[in-house]
């Protein structure tokens, strides 16, 4: 399931939120200190790591 990572726009509070795709689109998501509706989602670079083929 992937996790997405937001920021409150109000207390710049950065906080992850583990979902499924269809949650994402459909969730009113809320900043969990402040309970402000306005946040963004923080794009975060990540690393893949696949197993070499012999």
């Amino acid at each position: 399931m992937p996790t997405y990572t937001f920021e409150c726009e109000k207390c710049k509070k950065r906080f992850e939120q583990e979902m499924t795709i269809a949650e994402y689109e459909r969730a009113a998501i809320s900043c969990p200190k402040c309970k402000e509706k306005k946040v963004k989602r923080v794009y975060e670079p990540f690393l893949a790591q696949t197993k070499k083929k012999s």
